[in-house]
Parts: C-alpha cells; sequence; structure tokens
C-alpha cells in the first residue's frame, strides 16, 4: 500500500495523499488498512477522492459512513475527500456533508488546495 500514496510533510506531522486510482475503499477493514500504513508513515491527516471510496458510501442508508467514518474519529485521524458532491440530491448527506465540514475531522472538499488548507491545522473547527 505504500506506493499508494505521498507524505506531503506539513506543520504537526505528515499529510498523506491517496494518489492511486487503484485503491479502493469499499469496507471498514480497508479504512483501517490505510489508517494503518499512513499513521506508521507519521501521518495522521489522509487526503483521498470520492473515486477512491465506494459509491455506497455516498448512500448514507447502506450505513458505510458511518461505520467508516467512526474509526477516523475513533483513532483519532482527519480526512479529507476531494470531489464534487454537488450531484448528490439527498438532503440527509447534504446535511452530513455540512455538519462533517463543521466539525473538521472529516471534511468533503472540492479540491487538493482546500484540503491541504484544512488539514494543515492541527486543530479542529478552523
Amino acid at each position: 500500500m505504500s506506493s499508494s500514496f505521498n507524505i506531503i510533510e506539513g506543520n504537526n506531522g505528515g499529510i498523506a495523499e491517496v494518489i492511486s486510482d487503484k485503491l479502493l475503499i469499499s469496507e471498514v477493514q480497508d479504512a483501517l488498512d490505510l489508517m494503518a500504513e499512513c499513521d506508521y508513515r507519521g501521518a495522521r491527516r489522509i487526503i483521498i477522492k470520492k473515486e477512491n471510496i465506494i459509491p455506497d458510501f455516498f448512500d448514507l442508508k447502506t450505513g458505510i459512513a458511518g461505520e467508516i467514518l467512526q474509526r477516523f474519529s475513533t483513532y483519532d485521524m482527519r480526512l479529507a475527500i476531494l470531489g464534487d458532491f454537488s450531484k448528490y440530491e439527498s438532503r440527509a448527506l447534504r446535511d452530513f456533508i455540512y455538519e462533517s465540514n463543521k466539525a473538521g475531522r472529516i471534511l468533503f472538499v472540492p479540491d487538493r488546495k482546500v484540503a491541504l488548507e484544512r488539514l494543515a491545522h492541527n486543530y479542529l473547527n478552523p
């Protein structure tokens, strides 16, 4: 998995940026494996494209998002998911994205630049 991401050195430790199009988080164990590898490499913050996450993640009724994101909270890791989320019509998902961005542990952002800006700080609620 180590060739699947780059470590960006920054304030307060590294940020792992997933660069592989082949890496897919489809279940909780995939997320745990990614977190473990990133933590081992000194990164407790992760940037990933929405294409690297199973589409069912964005259907809150499946419960996959809750299960995976709970692990990020449990293990005190931060995550930025890059993508255009405007195509999702679910009010529940839009509310979830809004609240997540407000809290700051899990971020849904449009691009890498915004992800790096938000993750560059060690505190939540920037």
